[in-house]
């Protein structure tokens, strides 16, 4: 549960009233992106007011009418996918800086520059974004946003979006170590066992994560995968 001293007010105005409840501002960020949260680590008191500073405490019978129900946590969601969070100005930078650096890392996994088929360094996108003076939304996950930022993107960087499909064998000797590493990292669409114990499979991965799946390769089996690109989508 979050202490009282680190909580902020969640609000709500629903039905001509204002409720508020207080909250953990990085699990109610979480909640607003369409993550599941830990409610007993998400609220600091599970109680819903109209006003939290003066300790005014809604009434059930208002719960109930304008939530159809009393139950604190159900209503909590609400409030906070619906309302606003009163987050600190240092809050809000952080969170900022974050929500940055995961959209750059989307982009360069997810993305390539059609003029080299190649993903453009994180680097390079984070001057696109400062440059085209990007609009981030710390409460809207990545993939909610990203259309919006590609569109903004797209005059100062050229951006594709391309998938691979990929054939690998993996010699016999490398397979257990192999296996684990390549179904960890992803995208793995169909596999088949070889009589000389090897192992094929066909990937299907983000055109921008092919040089980490080389990479991977290498170091699981010692630079002997045998690999070939057998199409690109996008």
């Amino acid at each position: 549960m979050v202490s009282l001293e680190k909580a902020v007010i969640a609000r709500l105005k629903k039905c001509g009233s204002e409720f508020e409840i207080l909250v953990d501002p990085y699990l109610a960020r979480d909640l607003k992106e369409g993550k599941e949260v830990n409610f007993d680590e998400l609220l600091a008191i599970e109680e819903v007011f109209k006003n939290a500073r003066k300790g005014e405490r809604a009434s059930n019978d208002e719960l109930q009418k304008v939530f159809n129900t009393t139950d604190v946590r159900k209503i909590a969601r609400i409030i906070i996918t619906e309302g606003e969070v009163q987050i600190t100005a240092e809050q809000r930078k952080e969170m900022l800086e974050s929500k940055k650096r995961q959209i750059i890392a989307f982009l360069s996994k997810n993305a390539i520059d059609p003029r080299t088929g190649t993903p453009h360094p994180p680097a390079r996108i984070e001057r696109a974004l400062e440059e085209a003076k990007v609009s981030i939304d710390i409460f809207k996950s990545v993939e909610a946003q990203i259309k919006d930022v590609v569109k903004a993107l797209k005059p100062i960087l050229p951006l594709k979006f391309e998938e691979m499909e990929i054939a690998i064998k993996i010699p016999s000797e490398y397979v257990g170590k192999a296996i684990s590493a390549l179904y960890n990292f992803g995208g793995i669409v169909k596999e088949e066992w070889q009589k000389d114990g090897s192992w094929i499979c066909l990937m299907r991965i983000p055109s921008g994560m092919y040089g980490d799946l080389m990479d991977l390769l290498g170091k699981v089996a010692k630079g002997e995968a045998l690999t070939k690109v057998l199409r690109r989508i996008g």
